[in-house]
């Protein structure tokens, strides 16, 4: 069975890299401000001076109405230019964001390698595998979203200005009732025609 997970995602965002890094690297802030995903962090141990060494539990979720606990630990820091982490639990696999200055602009790319071991991604990847990916998508998409409005927060010179600031997108509370018809059709039909 294969239940083997490769995404590259490419985030462009007008900041500094060490701005960017400040705030990836700060695992027990990400349920503020990426919450459509992470529901609970908890920092399990302090890294060193740059984070290397550091593990964490994580509870999160996607738009798909299942949830994923895993831990991670930070395995490299390069300053500047990358973070490494290697994931246990309900994944197991390592994901890199390495960044990159373009002017005003950082280019921002996460390669995420992974294998699925909750027994629902591991056992229907062969048949959901589409699914499982949009959710990925999906989430990304939203910490792009989301990591913007943190800059603004960040660089807001006044309370007024960081109340102007909308909140970050919230976790989706249940699967959109379409998408949920489409799976239960899908599903019956590969069903009936494997019998």
């Amino acid at each position: 069975m294969d239940n083997q997970y490769h995404f590259v995602t490419h985030w462009r965002v007008r900041a500094s890299i060490d701005e960017v890094m400040n705030i990836l690297a700060d695992s027990t802030d990400l349920p503020r401000w990426w919450p459509a995903v992470y529901l609970d962090v908890v920092r399990i141990k302090a890294g060193d001076a740059n984070g290397v060494g550091e593990e964490v539990s994580l509870y999160t979720k996607g738009w798909l109405p299942y949830t994923l606990r895993w831990d991670f630990r930070v395995a490299e820091v390069e300053r500047g230019r990358r973070i490494l982490i290697k994931a246990q639990g309900d994944f197991i696999g390592q994901g890199e964001w390495t960044f990159a200055q373009d002017g005003d602009w950082v280019d921002i790319t996460y390669d995420w390698r992974i294998e699925a071991e909750k027994p629902l991604l591991r056992q229907l990847t062969w048949l959901l595998r589409p699914i499982f990916s949009a959710n990925h998508h999906w989430a990304m998409a939203r910490g792009l979203e989301s990591l913007e409005l943190e800059l603004a927060r960040r660089r807001a010179t006044s309370d007024e200005a960081r109340a102007h600031i909308p909140a970050p997108p919230p976790p989706t509370t249940r699967l959109p009732f379409v998408l949920a018809a489409v799976a239960v059709i899908l599903l019956g039909w590969l069903i009936l025609r494997r019998d």
